[in-house]
């Protein structure tokens, strides 16, 4: 195997690797990488699924109208340790995450991946990234001779790693490296009780890792002796507990091995908290959400759908800007109250001057949904069978609205009656929206007979079998 194939058999198994990974993590993900072996080479980019499209003009101004990309201490990178990776300015591209890095063994590269619009937070992956980064440079310092392959496999299943470096280094910006918590035996157990069911029911509450030094200042409101205070491990004595606190102000406490107590009110900023919700929960640290876990995974999702083809539709529609970021808001409070009570719903969203003509319950006069009394009894009617119809003035026009229309080719059967009807309806309906969310599936965003929400772009995986493209080949490839 020539040196150039190396380094492609090492691009293509590390990117497999982080994609399939992520792609578990984050929903459907795409991965690129640019990079240059040697000072003197050209940078080239491997990008199979066209993530970085769209992002030209920004690779011409940054590698080719100049050479800054290439002035570092490139001395000081040959003195260096192979397995040390001097981290490189993020490149802000949107809508991307990245992380890159020069090491003695591999001079420039950049790794990249989709920033989806759900995420409790990008950390976890941009540390995942700078793990690919490591893992590149460590290859390659190897050479041939001593490649295993193993980073590929390592990389898809980095996720609790992933979520364990976010809080390490959480807690080493509070703390310093002073932490008696050990992050891994915490994050095994949080998925644990999660997957553990008490008299039929998955756990509910909220459970809070907490320093023992800072035990004191934790307002207990009970607190166990220390030879009864159930281990993490007891997954079952665990949720039995959990029960004690449920959907309240209160939180069971824990030491980082077994269970404290119970308390209630502030606890310190460096603690952690799992809050279970049923079948799935969130991680939290200062407030701010690092992760949520359903099915013994952890995952990036907030769970909540963003709803970004129904922004678009409504920028790209003759609403003034202010009606379009109303009308929005009002979506995203109604679709996100209805999953968070578990809810089936449809909302039609009616853009025409002219309310078009729906059945159902009518209403004496439209209910003006800026009004914070209206729109909560517009999240209660949301529940009875039939849609909401929201018109472009902000008001609703009638509930329990039955959507009906001729069959159309692109039914689903096996997605129920809501989902079919809302496709009928758009199919023979202009300037209409219709937001149908399910208790099982993300919100479907249907529009002109198609849901708009499963469309997808992205072309084929092509393998890295020969040297990818240099950034100058790849900018003029269409021309």
């Amino acid at each position: 195997m020539t040196a150039e194939a190396f380094v492609c058999q090492c691009i293509q198994d590390t990117l497999d690797g982080i994609r399939d990974g992520l792609s578990h993590f984050s929903g459907p993900s795409r991965v690129a990488v640019i990079y240059a072996i040697n000072p003197s080479d050209p940078i080239r980019i491997f990008d199979p699924q066209n993530l970085l499209q769209g992002h030209e003009p920004k690779f011409k101004e940054l590698f080719l109208d100049n050479e800054r990309w290439r002035e570092c201490d490139a001395l000081g990178l040959e003195r260096k340790n192979f397995g040390d990776v001097s981290p490189l300015k993020n490149l802000d591209l949107a809508g991307l995450i990245s992380f890159g890095g020069r090491s003695s063994s591999v001079f420039y590269q950049m790794w990249f991946t989709d920033h989806h619009p759900d995420m409790c937070s990008i950390s976890p992956t941009e540390l995942w990234l700078e793990h690919t980064t490591w893992r590149f440079s460590h290859d390659i310092a190897n050479k041939q001779e001593l490649y295993t392959g193993i980073s590929g496999s390592f990389l898809k299943e980095y996720a609790t790693h992933a979520v364990r470096d976010h809080i390490v280094d959480e807690f080493n910006v509070l703390l310093g490296w002073d932490t008696q918590i050990r992050v891994y035996p915490v994050l095994d157990a949080v998925l644990g009780i999660s997957r553990t069911r008490e008299e039929g029911a998955w756990p509910r509450g909220a459970l809070a890792f907490i320093e023992p030094f800072a035990l004191p200042q934790v307002n207990f409101l009970t607190q166990f002796p220390i030879s009864e205070r159930p281990t993490l491990e007891n997954f079952k004595h665990v949720c039995k507990l959990l029960q004690a606190v449920g959907i309240s102000n209160r939180m069971l406490v824990s030491n980082g091995k077994s269970i404290v107590g119970i308390a209630s009110g502030e606890i310190p900023a460096f603690s952690v908290v799992a809050d279970f919700k049923g079948g799935h929960g969130f991680l939290r640290m200062r407030d701010r959400q690092i992760c949520s876990f359903s099915d013994g995974h952890f995952k990036s999702t907030t769970r909540l759908s963003r709803l970004v083809q129904v922004e678009e539709a409504l920028l790209e529609s003759d609403l003034d800007p202010e009606t379009s970021n109303m009308l929005f808001k009002i979506v995203t409070s109604l679709v996100h109250k209805a999953q968070n009570h578990k809810h089936g719903c449809t909302l039609v969203i009616d853009l025409n001057k002219e309310p078009t003509e729906i059945s159902g319950q009518q209403l004496l006069q439209p209910l003006d949904l800026k009004d914070a009394a209206y729109l909560e009894l517009a999240q209660s009617l949301s529940k009875v069978d039939g849609a909401l119809h929201l018109g472009r003035d902000l008001q609703l026009h009638g509930f329990a609205c039955l959507l009906d229309g001729r069959a159309i080719a692109g039914e689903d059967r096996s997605r129920g009656a809501r989902f079919n009807s809302a496709l009928r309806f758009c199919a023979e309906h202009q300037n209409i929206l219709v937001v149908v969310v399910s208790m099982d599936r993300p919100a479907s965003i249907i529009q002109d007979g198609v849901e708009i929400s499963a469309q997808c772009q992205w072309s084929p995986l092509s393998s890295c079998f020969v040297l990818p493209p240099t950034i100058e080949e790849w900018i003029n490839w269409d021309e």
